[in-house]
C-alpha cells in the first residue's frame, strides 16, 4: 500500500479584533464614516468655529446679567442684556399672580413637576399613584385659587405664567389619552352608528386650527348657555385642548391598533377571551407600545400649543413674556426674553423626548435587534 503524505499547513494569523467601543470608533461611524459624511462633517464644525466664539462673547464675556436699564442701553448689540429676565422674571414665570402670594404657584408647580417625574418610573407605577394624582391635582387648585385654609382667594383670570403652562398641558393629556383609546376603539367598531360618531368626531376637530376650537370655547360656547348660567373661562379652554388633543391621539392609536396582526386577535378568540379581554391584554398593549414615538411627539405638539391661549386672554409662558415686554423700558430687549421662554420649553420638550427614547427601548426589549 502507498502511504499518504500528510502535509500540514499553518494557518494564517488573522487580524486583531477591531475596537467598537470608546471616542474614535464612535467619531468613525457617525461622522467620518465615508467622505460625504466627513466633510459634512468638516463643513459643520468650519461654521462652529466661526460663530460659536461670536455667540460666546454676546451672551456671556459682553452681557450684562444686572438688571440696569441704563447699561444695558451702553452695551447696545455687542452684548445681551439678560438684565431684562433678572427684572422681569417673577412676572414671566407667574404672569398676573399676586406677587406677596407667588410662593403657592411655585408649591403648586413643584408639586406636579415631582409627581411627573415619580410617574415616569416603573418602581411608582401602583394603584397608589392614581390616589397621588387625585391629592396632587386638588393640592394644585387649592394653592392656586386660595379662598380655604386662610388662602386669600384669586380668580383663574390672573392666573398665569409657568404653572398654568403646566397645569393645561398635564390635565389635557390626562384627560386626552384615555378618551383617544376609547375613541380609536369607536373607529375600529362594527357598529355603524359608534363608529360614525367617532368619525364625525375626529374629523371635525382635526378640521380646524386649535385657535378655531379656543374661540370657540371661550366666546361662543356662552352664547349657547342658558341665561344667567357661566362656566369658567379657564375650564371652558381645558375642555377644548382636551377635546383637540384626543382627536390628534385617537389617530395615533387606531394606527397602532391596525398594526396589531389578526393572527393576534384570532389566537385570543381560540383561547377563549372576550373583546375586551383581548384588547386589554392582547392588542393595545402591542399598539401602544408601536406608537410611542408618535404619541410622545403629540404630547410635545400639545405642550406647545398651550401658548395659543393668549387669544382668548389667558396669560401662559409666553403670554406673561409679552406682558413684561411692555415695559417700555425693557421693550427693547424682547430677544433676550424669548431666548430665556424658548430656553424653558426646550428643557421641557428635551426632557419629554428622552424619556419617550428611554420608554421605547424599555419596552422593545424583547423585539429590538441587537
Amino acid at each position: 500500500m502507498t502511504a499518504i503524505a500528510h502535509v500540514f499547513q499553518l494557518v494564517p494569523p488573522r487580524a486583531p479584533p477591531v475596537e467598537t467601543e470608546g471616542v474614535l470608533p464612535w467619531l468613525k461611524r457617525n461622522l467620518f464614516s465615508d467622505w460625504k459624511n466627513a466633510l459634512g462633517t468638516l463643513v459643520i464644525l468650519a461654521l462652529l468655529a466661526v460663530f460659536v466664539p461670536r455667540l460666546f462673547d454676546w451672551g456671556v464675556v459682553n452681557a450684562v446679567a444686572r438688571p440696569d436699564n441704563i447699561a444695558c442701553r451702553a452695551i447696545g448689540h455687542a452684548g445681551a442684556c439678560w438684565g431684562v429676565v433678572a427684572e422681569k422674571y417673577r412676572l414671566i414665570l407667574f404672569g398676573r399672580y399676586p406677587y406677596a402670594d407667588q410662593w403657592r404657584p411655585l408649591l403648586a408647580t413643584g408639586l406636579m413637576i415631582a409627581l411627573l417625574a415619580a410617574s415616569c418610573y416603573r418602581p411608582f407605577w401602583s394603584r397608589w399613584l392614581v390616589a397621588a394624582w387625585i391629592v396632587v391635582i386638588a393640592a394644585f387648585f387649592v394653592l392656586m385659587r386660595g379662598g380655604v385654609l386662610g388662602l386669600t382667594p384669586v380668580e383663574t383670570a390672573r392666573w398665569g405664567g409657568f404653572p398654568l403652562t403646566i397645569m393645561l398641558s398635564t390635565i389635557g393629556l390626562a384627560t386626552a389619552f384615555p378618551l383617544s383609546v376609547l375613541v380609536a376603539l369607536g373607529r375600529r367598531s362594527r357598529m355603524p352608528g359608534i363608529r360614525t360618531l367617532c368619525v364625525l368626531y375626529v374629523e371635525l376637530i382635526r378640521g380646524v386650527p386649535l385657535i378655531s376650537v379656543l374661540f370657540m370655547a371661550s366666546f361662543m360656547f356662552p352664547l349657547f348657555m342658558p341665561q344667567g348660567m357661566t362656566i369658567d373661562v379657564l375650564l371652558r379652554v381645558q375642555v377644548g385642548i382636551t377635546l383637540f388633543s384626543a382627536a390628534y391621539l385617537a389617530e395615533v392609536v387606531r394606527g397602532g391598533l391596525q398594526a396589531v396582526p389578526r393572527g393576534q386577535i384570532e389566537a385570543a378568540a381560540s383561547l377563549g377571551l372576550t373583546y375586551w379581554q383581548t384588547t386589554r391584554k392582547i392588542v393595545l398593549p402591542q399598539a401602544l407600545r408601536i406608537v410611542v414615538p408618535a404619541i410622545m411627539n403629540t404630547f410635545i405638539g400639545t405642550f406647545k400649543d398651550t401658548s395659543l391661549v393668549t387669544i382668548v386672554s389667558l396669560y401662559d409662558l409666553t403670554g406673561a413674556l409679552q406682558l413684561a415686554l411692555g415695559d417700555s423700558d425693557w421693550r427693547k430687549f424682547f430677544l433676550e426674553g424669548q431666548l430665556f421662554v424658548a430656553a424653558i420649553y426646550f428643557i421641557c420638550c428635551f426632557a419629554m423626548s428622552r424619556y419617550s427614547r428611554w420608554i421605547e427601548g424599555h419596552l422593545n426589549t424583547g423585539t429590538r435587534r441587537n
